[in-house]
């Protein structure tokens, strides 16, 4: 009877091996892609990738799954604060039919195939800043404390951030950081294409890859420096295959044409509630919205949503809650 046992245990095992040989191995692409794509951009699981295939393979699929790089800036004349009342889509209702009693911001619930998430509507813009953590260059704080700190209705994450020792501080960002029309920081390597992102003095979201300094003395008031540009006046990025960075958790941040500020918070890591989504879905997404120029703010375990000081979406981070330490974000008072 024991020796029965142990013989099906070890067809089983044996089937179980064939069958995550063949998932990883095998002639179907697809589960290999999405393996090395979602792992290589992030912080913590590079290794997973590197377990599993060799460094050409890895390389073979990055550079078949990738976002361009958008080289143009933001022309912010071609934002136009106007309003208007008949809406030519349901994704435009969405968007600009007000909550009643509330004007400032709307949530809408967002749905896919292998997502969910929120998108934020905020139709004052002059109500957006930035703002960091109280130790910044040294610990992050989960956005929660941030969005209370700085009495926030709102708070969305933004920058990215250095974790050297693993351990998630949270405090020193990747990029510059400006607040208040002065640069706070500045971090290095972002890991992503893009430049700074941030809004000027007349409320305008600006994506450019001039020069802090140079952007600072062209107006600009609050910004981080990640990417990639997703949308830039008007034009979506091109992208092979699913973008490069597979299917994660993403916090995106766009603007209308008519002036109207779209955050996305799209929750991932979570099978049987939402597995993520990718650059180039993620792109389609805001599109569809009216985002005429949009830009990928930190993902993964950092994407988090405050709603009125209580977390409204599910971050993938470790603890109870799953927020993370962050080094600033965008907020709305």
């Amino acid at each position: 009877m024991k020796i029965k046992r142990n013989l099906i245990i070890i067809i089983v095992m044996d089937i179980l091996m064939f069958f995550c040989y063949f998932l990883f191995y095998g002639p179907f692409g697809g589960f290999r892609t999405y393996i090395i794509t979602t792992s290589m951009l992030t912080m913590e699981h590079k290794y997973i990738a590197h377990t599993f295939y060799s460094q050409k393979t890895i390389d073979k699929i990055m550079n078949e799954n990738m976002i361009e790089d958008i080289k143009e800036d933001t022309n912010d004349e071609e934002i136009e604060f106007t309003s208007k009342e008949v809406y030519d889509s349901i994704y435009e209702e969405q968007v600009l039919k007000k909550d009643p009693g509330n004007d400032l911001y709307k949530i809408v619930d967002l749905k896919g195939d292998n997502y969910r998430g929120y998108m934020v509507v905020v139709y004052d813009p002059s109500r957006i800043s930035l703002a960091s953590t109280a130790y910044l260059g040294y610990n992050g704080q989960i956005l929660r404390d941030i969005a209370i700190q700085n009495d926030a209705i709102i708070a969305v994450n933004a920058s990215g951030f250095k974790d050297d020792d693993g351990r998630g501080h949270g405090g020193i960002p990747t990029g510059t950081v400006i607040s208040n029309g002065k640069v706070i920081y500045q971090g290095g390597y972002t890991g992503y294409p893009g430049g700074l992102v941030g809004f000027n003095k007349d409320h305008v979201l600006i994506l450019t890859k001039k020069t802090p300094y140079q952007a600072i003395q062209e107006g600009m008031v609050d910004a981080v420096e990640f990417g990639p540009f997703l949308i830039v006046n008007g034009q979506k990025a091109l992208t092979k295959g699913n973008g490069g960075a597979g299917i994660n958790p993403r916090t995106a941040i766009a603007q209308r044409k008519d002036g109207i500020v779209l955050f996305f918070v799209i929750d991932g890591r979570k099978p049987g509630y939402s597995i993520g989504i990718s650059f180039s879905d993620l792109t389609e997404l805001i599109y569809q919205y009216g985002g005429y120029n949009a830009a990928n703010m930190d993902g993964g375990a950092s994407t988090t949503l405050i709603v009125n000081n209580k977390l409204y979406n599910k971050p993938s981070g470790i603890g109870g809650t799953g927020e993370r330490r962050v080094p600033n974000g965008w907020i709305v008072k």
